[in-house]
Protein backbone atom coordinates (compact mmCIF):
# COMPACT_ATOMS: atom_id res chain seq x y z
CA UNK A 1 0.00 0.00 0.00
CA UNK A 2 3.24 2.49 0.64
CA UNK A 3 2.42 4.00 -3.16
CA UNK A 4 -1.31 4.47 -2.53
CA UNK A 5 -2.60 7.90 -1.47
CA UNK A 6 -3.63 8.39 2.25
CA UNK A 7 -7.04 8.52 1.51
CA UNK A 8 -7.16 4.70 0.11
CA UNK A 9 -4.57 3.76 2.51
CA UNK A 10 -7.74 4.68 5.16
CA UNK A 11 -9.96 2.61 3.39
CA UNK A 12 -7.71 -0.55 2.31
CA UNK A 13 -4.61 -0.03 4.33
CA UNK A 14 -3.48 -3.02 7.06
CA UNK A 15 -5.88 -5.68 6.66
CA UNK A 16 -5.71 -7.63 3.75
CA UNK A 17 -8.36 -10.73 3.62
CA UNK A 18 -7.04 -13.97 1.28
CA UNK A 19 -9.27 -16.06 -0.63
CA UNK A 20 -12.82 -17.16 0.85
CA UNK A 21 -12.08 -14.99 3.93
CA UNK A 22 -14.51 -11.67 5.71
CA UNK A 23 -14.48 -9.05 3.70
CA UNK A 24 -14.40 -6.86 6.90
CA UNK A 25 -11.33 -6.62 9.50
CA UNK A 26 -12.38 -9.98 12.12
CA UNK A 27 -13.13 -8.97 15.60
CA UNK A 28 -10.57 -11.47 17.38
CA UNK A 29 -12.71 -12.29 20.74
CA UNK A 30 -9.90 -14.48 22.30
CA UNK A 31 -7.25 -13.70 25.23
CA UNK A 32 -5.05 -16.68 24.29
CA UNK A 33 -3.92 -18.87 21.15
CA UNK A 34 -3.36 -22.24 20.38
CA UNK A 35 -0.16 -23.71 19.32
CA UNK A 36 1.30 -26.88 18.11
CA UNK A 37 4.27 -27.17 20.41
CA UNK A 38 5.53 -25.58 24.18
CA UNK A 39 8.40 -25.05 21.90
CA UNK A 40 6.57 -22.57 19.39
CA UNK A 41 5.16 -20.85 22.38
CA UNK A 42 8.74 -20.43 24.45
CA UNK A 43 9.75 -18.75 21.18
CA UNK A 44 7.13 -16.50 20.96
CA UNK A 45 8.26 -15.51 25.19
CA UNK A 46 11.90 -15.13 24.01
CA UNK A 47 10.22 -12.79 21.65
CA UNK A 48 12.38 -14.84 18.51
CA UNK A 49 8.99 -15.79 16.44
CA UNK A 50 6.64 -13.73 15.62
CA UNK A 51 3.09 -14.16 16.50
CA UNK A 52 -0.02 -13.25 19.74
CA UNK A 53 1.25 -15.12 23.04
CA UNK A 54 -1.49 -13.44 24.83
CA UNK A 55 -4.17 -10.58 24.69
CA UNK A 56 -2.82 -8.32 27.17
CA UNK A 57 0.32 -7.91 24.48
CA UNK A 58 -1.24 -8.59 21.60
CA UNK A 59 -4.07 -9.53 19.36
CA UNK A 60 -4.79 -9.56 15.49
CA UNK A 61 -7.64 -7.52 15.43
CA UNK A 62 -5.48 -4.90 17.37
CA UNK A 63 -2.73 -5.63 15.29
CA UNK A 64 -4.42 -4.34 11.94
CA UNK A 65 -5.41 -1.03 13.63
CA UNK A 66 -2.05 -0.59 14.37
CA UNK A 67 -0.67 -1.80 11.12
CA UNK A 68 -2.94 0.79 9.46
CA UNK A 69 -2.38 3.93 11.51
CA UNK A 70 1.72 3.49 11.30
CA UNK A 71 0.71 3.27 7.60
CA UNK A 72 -1.33 6.60 7.83
CA UNK A 73 1.90 8.55 10.20
CA UNK A 74 4.48 7.12 7.79
CA UNK A 75 5.87 5.13 10.74
CA UNK A 76 7.39 1.58 11.15
CA UNK A 77 5.27 0.53 13.99
CA UNK A 78 2.41 1.58 16.50
CA UNK A 79 0.48 -0.02 20.00
CA UNK A 80 -2.97 0.46 20.24
CA UNK A 81 -3.46 1.65 23.93
CA UNK A 82 -6.89 1.97 25.93
CA UNK A 83 -6.84 5.40 25.70
CA UNK A 84 -4.97 8.67 24.85
CA UNK A 85 -3.36 9.20 28.36
CA UNK A 86 -2.19 5.50 28.59
CA UNK A 87 -0.69 6.36 25.00
CA UNK A 88 1.09 9.47 26.94
CA UNK A 89 1.92 7.70 29.69
CA UNK A 90 4.25 4.66 27.91
CA UNK A 91 5.23 6.67 25.41
CA UNK A 92 7.15 8.87 28.40
CA UNK A 93 7.74 6.00 31.01
CA UNK A 94 9.60 3.77 27.85
CA UNK A 95 12.71 5.73 27.76
CA UNK A 96 12.44 7.83 31.37
CA UNK A 97 13.31 6.86 34.86
CA UNK A 98 12.71 8.21 38.09
CA UNK A 99 15.41 10.74 39.08
CA UNK A 100 14.97 12.05 34.83
CA UNK A 101 12.82 14.54 33.33
CA UNK A 102 10.69 15.64 30.57
CA UNK A 103 10.29 19.03 28.78
CA UNK A 104 6.66 19.76 26.98
CA UNK A 105 4.93 22.70 25.81
CA UNK A 106 2.81 24.34 28.54
CA UNK A 107 0.13 24.74 26.06
CA UNK A 108 -1.56 20.95 25.78
CA UNK A 109 -4.52 19.41 27.00
CA UNK A 110 -5.21 20.06 30.73
CA UNK A 111 -5.21 15.81 31.58
CA UNK A 112 -1.71 16.00 30.36
CA UNK A 113 -0.46 18.72 32.48
CA UNK A 114 -1.78 16.80 35.40
CA UNK A 115 -0.47 13.16 34.26
CA UNK A 116 3.20 15.04 33.95
CA UNK A 117 2.78 17.67 36.48
CA UNK A 118 0.81 15.43 39.43
CA UNK A 119 0.77 11.29 38.35
CA UNK A 120 4.28 11.71 36.23
CA UNK A 121 5.86 13.71 39.48
CA UNK A 122 4.86 11.27 42.37
CA UNK A 123 6.40 8.51 40.38
CA UNK A 124 10.02 10.87 40.51
CA UNK A 125 9.63 12.14 36.89
CA UNK A 126 10.01 15.99 36.76
CA UNK A 127 8.20 18.06 33.70
CA UNK A 128 9.78 21.32 32.75
CA UNK A 129 7.38 23.33 31.46
CA UNK A 130 8.21 25.89 28.40
CA UNK A 131 5.98 28.31 26.88
CA UNK A 132 5.75 28.67 22.90
CA UNK A 133 6.89 32.50 23.09
CA UNK A 134 10.27 31.34 24.63
CA UNK A 135 13.85 31.50 22.09
CA UNK A 136 15.77 28.53 21.58
CA UNK A 137 18.42 29.64 23.74
CA UNK A 138 15.85 30.50 26.95
CA UNK A 139 14.16 26.77 26.44
CA UNK A 140 17.45 25.04 26.38
CA UNK A 141 18.04 26.39 29.72
CA UNK A 142 15.17 23.79 30.78
CA UNK A 143 17.33 21.00 29.59
CA UNK A 144 19.85 18.82 31.02
CA UNK A 145 21.92 15.36 30.80
CA UNK A 146 18.36 13.77 32.40
CA UNK A 147 16.34 15.01 30.47
CA UNK A 148 15.15 12.30 28.03
CA UNK A 149 12.03 13.91 25.25
CA UNK A 150 10.47 17.40 24.23
CA UNK A 151 6.53 16.94 23.91
CA UNK A 152 4.12 19.27 22.24
CA UNK A 153 0.73 19.00 20.35
CA UNK A 154 0.11 19.47 16.47
CA UNK A 155 -3.05 22.06 17.71
CA UNK A 156 -2.95 22.96 21.49
CA UNK A 157 -6.26 21.45 23.36
CA UNK A 158 -7.88 24.05 23.50
CA UNK A 159 -5.88 27.02 23.20
CA UNK A 160 -5.75 26.09 19.34
CA UNK A 161 -1.75 27.08 19.21
CA UNK A 162 0.10 25.61 16.27
CA UNK A 163 3.32 23.49 17.79
CA UNK A 164 6.20 24.43 15.00
CA UNK A 165 7.31 21.16 15.06
CA UNK A 166 10.42 21.55 12.87
CA UNK A 167 11.78 24.36 15.83
CA UNK A 168 11.53 21.62 18.32
CA UNK A 169 12.48 18.90 16.48
CA UNK A 170 15.70 20.80 15.71
CA UNK A 171 16.08 21.81 19.22
CA UNK A 172 15.39 18.28 20.44
CA UNK A 173 18.30 16.39 18.36
CA UNK A 174 20.50 19.12 19.15
CA UNK A 175 20.24 17.34 22.75
CA UNK A 176 20.11 13.82 20.86
CA UNK A 177 16.54 13.67 22.30
CA UNK A 178 13.43 12.68 20.44
CA UNK A 179 10.24 14.80 19.85
CA UNK A 180 7.12 13.30 20.67
CA UNK A 181 3.85 15.25 19.28
CA UNK A 182 0.15 14.62 20.46
CA UNK A 183 -1.16 15.09 16.96
CA UNK A 184 -4.55 14.12 18.26
CA UNK A 185 -6.01 17.71 16.50
CA UNK A 186 -4.73 17.58 12.84
CA UNK A 187 -4.48 13.65 12.69
CA UNK A 188 -1.96 12.14 9.66
CA UNK A 189 -4.96 13.60 7.32
CA UNK A 190 -3.73 17.19 8.02
CA UNK A 191 -0.35 16.74 9.44
CA UNK A 192 2.08 14.60 9.85
CA UNK A 193 4.39 15.04 12.16
CA UNK A 194 7.40 12.39 10.92
CA UNK A 195 7.96 14.77 7.86
CA UNK A 196 8.79 17.72 10.16
CA UNK A 197 11.10 15.80 12.08
CA UNK A 198 9.42 14.36 14.91
CA UNK A 199 10.06 10.95 16.13
CA UNK A 200 7.27 9.31 18.28
CA UNK A 201 3.46 10.50 17.41
CA UNK A 202 0.90 9.87 19.97
CA UNK A 203 -3.04 9.91 19.27
CA UNK A 204 -5.99 9.97 22.02
CA UNK A 205 -7.89 7.63 19.13
CA UNK A 206 -11.14 8.54 21.22
CA UNK A 207 -11.07 12.01 19.31
CA UNK A 208 -11.09 12.43 15.46
CA UNK A 209 -9.89 8.37 14.79
CA UNK A 210 -13.12 7.53 16.30
CA UNK A 211 -14.93 10.61 15.00
CA UNK A 212 -18.78 9.59 16.89
CA UNK A 213 -18.01 9.41 20.42
CA UNK A 214 -18.03 5.96 20.89
CA UNK A 215 -14.71 4.32 21.57
CA UNK A 216 -12.01 5.40 24.05
CA UNK A 217 -8.30 4.61 22.81
CA UNK A 218 -5.07 5.83 22.02
CA UNK A 219 -2.06 4.79 20.19
CA UNK A 220 1.55 5.12 20.02
CA UNK A 221 3.57 5.52 16.48
CA UNK A 222 7.01 4.98 16.47
CA UNK A 223 8.87 6.48 13.19
CA UNK A 224 11.62 4.51 13.64
CA UNK A 225 14.55 7.57 12.42
CA UNK A 226 15.59 8.37 15.78
CA UNK A 227 19.27 7.16 17.08
CA UNK A 228 18.46 5.19 19.82
CA UNK A 229 22.28 4.46 19.96
CA UNK A 230 23.36 7.57 20.98
CA UNK A 231 24.92 6.97 24.42
CA UNK A 232 21.50 8.45 26.32
CA UNK A 233 19.02 5.42 25.90
CA UNK A 234 20.39 2.23 28.05
CA UNK A 235 16.95 0.90 28.35
CA UNK A 236 17.24 0.18 24.50
CA UNK A 237 20.48 -0.53 23.95
CA UNK A 238 21.52 -2.63 26.56
CA UNK A 239 20.29 -6.15 27.53
CA UNK A 240 16.24 -6.60 29.15
CA UNK A 241 16.64 -9.57 31.82
CA UNK A 242 13.35 -10.08 31.35
CA UNK A 243 13.44 -11.51 27.93
CA UNK A 244 16.85 -13.45 28.69
CA UNK A 245 18.95 -10.28 27.50
CA UNK A 246 17.21 -9.01 24.75
CA UNK A 247 18.44 -5.85 23.34
CA UNK A 248 15.81 -4.31 21.84
CA UNK A 249 18.19 -2.03 19.03
CA UNK A 250 20.03 -5.06 18.23
CA UNK A 251 16.89 -7.65 17.67
CA UNK A 252 14.21 -4.97 16.79
CA UNK A 253 16.30 -2.13 14.67
CA UNK A 254 14.48 0.79 13.66
CA UNK A 255 11.05 -0.95 15.49
CA UNK A 256 13.49 -0.85 18.56
CA UNK A 257 11.28 1.58 20.74
CA UNK A 258 7.40 0.72 20.26
CA UNK A 259 8.66 -2.75 20.49
CA UNK A 260 9.93 -2.66 24.20
CA UNK A 261 7.20 -0.46 24.97
CA UNK A 262 4.77 -3.50 23.64
CA UNK A 263 6.47 -6.63 25.48
CA UNK A 264 7.67 -4.21 28.50
CA UNK A 265 5.28 -1.65 29.37
CA UNK A 266 2.12 -2.94 27.37
CA UNK A 267 2.92 -6.55 29.10
CA UNK A 268 3.88 -5.21 32.95
CA UNK A 269 0.55 -1.92 33.01
CA UNK A 270 -2.05 -4.37 30.73
CA UNK A 271 -3.66 -1.02 29.12
CA UNK A 272 -5.02 -3.17 26.31
CA UNK A 273 -8.20 -2.42 24.55
CA UNK A 274 -10.92 -4.80 23.45
CA UNK A 275 -10.56 -6.48 19.82
CA UNK A 276 -14.39 -4.42 19.13
CA UNK A 277 -12.45 -1.29 20.26
CA UNK A 278 -10.33 -1.78 17.55
CA UNK A 279 -12.74 -3.40 15.12
CA UNK A 280 -14.63 0.14 15.90
CA UNK A 281 -11.57 2.80 15.48
CA UNK A 282 -10.91 0.82 12.17
CA UNK A 283 -13.95 1.51 10.85
CA UNK A 284 -13.98 4.97 11.53
CA UNK A 285 -10.51 5.34 9.97
CA UNK A 286 -12.03 4.49 6.50
CA UNK A 287 -14.25 7.84 6.46
CA UNK A 288 -11.27 9.82 8.22
CA UNK A 289 -10.36 11.60 5.38
CA UNK A 290 -13.57 12.89 4.36
CA UNK A 291 -14.67 13.95 7.69
CA UNK A 292 -11.69 15.74 8.09
CA UNK A 293 -12.45 17.97 5.03
CA UNK A 294 -15.62 18.64 6.51
CA UNK A 295 -15.03 19.83 10.00
CA UNK A 296 -12.37 22.09 8.93
CA UNK A 297 -14.29 23.19 6.14
CA UNK A 298 -17.01 24.06 8.41
CA UNK A 299 -15.21 25.14 11.25
CA UNK A 300 -13.52 27.52 8.88
CA UNK A 301 -17.11 28.96 7.95
CA UNK A 302 -18.35 29.28 11.63
CA UNK A 303 -15.30 30.71 12.88
CA UNK A 304 -15.39 33.79 10.24
CA UNK A 305 -19.14 34.05 11.58
CA UNK A 306 -18.30 34.48 14.87
CA UNK A 307 -15.39 37.09 14.29
CA UNK A 308 -18.14 39.08 12.87
CA UNK A 309 -20.34 38.71 15.57
CA UNK A 310 -20.46 42.23 17.68
CA UNK A 311 -21.48 39.42 21.34
CA UNK A 312 -18.16 37.45 21.02
CA UNK A 313 -14.72 39.16 21.99
CA UNK A 314 -12.34 37.18 20.03
CA UNK A 315 -12.22 34.17 18.05
CA UNK A 316 -9.01 31.69 17.88
CA UNK A 317 -9.17 29.74 14.72
CA UNK A 318 -5.49 28.52 13.49
CA UNK A 319 -6.50 29.12 10.09
CA UNK A 320 -8.37 32.52 10.33
CA UNK A 321 -5.94 35.81 9.46
CA UNK A 322 -5.95 36.83 12.46
CA UNK A 323 -4.66 34.09 14.36
CA UNK A 324 -1.11 35.08 15.98
CA UNK A 325 -0.21 31.27 14.26
CA UNK A 326 -1.78 31.40 11.02
CA UNK A 327 1.92 31.24 9.38
CA UNK A 328 2.19 28.17 11.07
CA UNK A 329 -1.10 27.07 10.54
CA UNK A 330 -0.11 27.56 6.56
CA UNK A 331 3.07 25.65 7.24
CA UNK A 332 1.82 22.60 8.51
CA UNK A 333 -1.94 22.37 7.92
CA UNK A 334 -2.51 23.61 5.18
CA UNK A 335 -5.09 21.15 4.38
CA UNK A 336 -7.43 22.59 7.45
CA UNK A 337 -7.21 23.05 11.14
CA UNK A 338 -9.08 20.34 12.05
CA UNK A 339 -13.13 21.36 13.60
CA UNK A 340 -12.45 22.78 16.86
CA UNK A 341 -12.56 26.57 17.62
CA UNK A 342 -11.80 28.64 20.85
CA UNK A 343 -13.87 31.76 21.66
CA UNK A 344 -14.83 34.35 24.25
CA UNK A 345 -18.30 35.65 24.46
CA UNK A 346 -18.72 39.29 25.42
CA UNK A 347 -19.16 39.50 29.18
CA UNK A 348 -16.99 36.39 30.51
CA UNK A 349 -17.79 33.58 32.48
CA UNK A 350 -21.28 34.28 33.10
CA UNK A 351 -22.07 35.54 29.47
CA UNK A 352 -20.53 31.69 28.40
CA UNK A 353 -22.51 30.03 30.37
CA UNK A 354 -25.77 31.53 29.08
CA UNK A 355 -24.53 31.18 25.52
CA UNK A 356 -23.72 27.16 25.99
CA UNK A 357 -27.00 27.22 27.65
CA UNK A 358 -29.29 28.95 24.50
CA UNK A 359 -27.67 26.67 22.08
CA UNK A 360 -30.32 23.73 20.72
CA UNK A 361 -27.99 22.19 18.03
CA UNK A 362 -24.31 22.00 19.62
CA UNK A 363 -24.50 19.50 22.72
CA UNK A 364 -22.80 20.37 26.37
CA UNK A 365 -20.80 17.42 26.40
CA UNK A 366 -17.01 16.96 28.13
CA UNK A 367 -15.49 15.93 24.44
CA UNK A 368 -14.16 17.09 21.61
CA UNK A 369 -13.69 15.95 17.71
CA UNK A 370 -17.20 14.03 17.55
CA UNK A 371 -19.27 14.13 13.83
CA UNK A 372 -21.51 16.16 15.80
CA UNK A 373 -21.40 19.90 17.20
CA UNK A 374 -20.88 20.40 21.04
CA UNK A 375 -19.23 22.75 22.94
CA UNK A 376 -17.63 23.19 26.35
CA UNK A 377 -16.13 25.87 28.68
CA UNK A 378 -13.02 24.41 29.82
CA UNK A 379 -11.71 26.47 33.04
CA UNK A 380 -14.75 25.41 34.73
CA UNK A 381 -15.16 21.66 33.71
CA UNK A 382 -11.80 19.72 31.71
CA UNK A 383 -8.97 22.12 33.27
CA UNK A 384 -10.94 22.88 36.60
CA UNK A 385 -8.00 21.29 38.44
CA UNK A 386 -5.42 24.09 36.96
CA UNK A 387 -4.23 26.82 38.49
CA UNK A 388 -4.92 29.90 37.43
CA UNK A 389 -1.51 30.60 36.48
CA UNK A 390 -1.76 27.18 34.77
CA UNK A 391 -5.10 28.23 32.81
CA UNK A 392 -3.17 31.24 31.51
CA UNK A 393 0.35 29.35 30.71
CA UNK A 394 -2.21 26.71 28.53
CA UNK A 395 -4.16 29.93 26.79
CA UNK A 396 -7.26 29.51 28.53
CA UNK A 397 -9.14 31.86 30.20
CA UNK A 398 -12.16 32.26 31.90
CA UNK A 399 -14.51 33.41 28.87
CA UNK A 400 -13.24 30.77 27.04
CA UNK A 401 -15.33 28.66 25.18
CA UNK A 402 -14.38 25.34 23.32
CA UNK A 403 -16.91 24.95 19.90
CA UNK A 404 -16.26 21.59 18.43
CA UNK A 405 -17.88 21.54 14.87
CA UNK A 406 -19.45 18.93 13.63
CA UNK A 407 -19.95 17.58 9.78
CA UNK A 408 -23.82 18.84 9.57
CA UNK A 409 -24.93 21.61 7.39
CA UNK A 410 -22.08 24.73 8.26
CA UNK A 411 -25.56 27.05 7.66
CA UNK A 412 -27.42 25.00 10.28
CA UNK A 413 -24.70 25.13 12.92
CA UNK A 414 -24.20 29.18 12.61
CA UNK A 415 -28.22 29.81 12.52
CA UNK A 416 -28.05 27.79 16.60
CA UNK A 417 -30.30 31.02 18.78
CA UNK A 418 -28.37 32.81 21.02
Amino acid sequence: MSDYKIETKCVQGAYKPANGEPRVMPIYQSTTYKYESADHLGQLFDLKAEGHMYSRISNPSLAYLEDKIAMLEGGVGAMFTSSGQAANMMAVLNITSSGQNIVSLSSIYGGTINLFAVTMKRMGVEVRFITPDMSDEEAEKYIDENTRLIFGETIANPALTVLDIKRYADLAHRHGLPMVVDNTFATPILCKPFEYGADIVVHSTTKYMDGHAQVVGGVVVDSGNFNWENGKFPELCEPDESYHGVVYTKDFGKAAFIAKARVQLMRDFGSIPTAISAFMVNTSLETLHLRMERHSENALKVARFLESNEKIGWVNYPLLESSPDYALAKKYLPKGASGVISFGVKGGRQAAVKFMDSLKLAAIVVHVADARTSVLHPASTTHRQLTDEQLINAGITPDLVRMSVGIENADDIIENPY
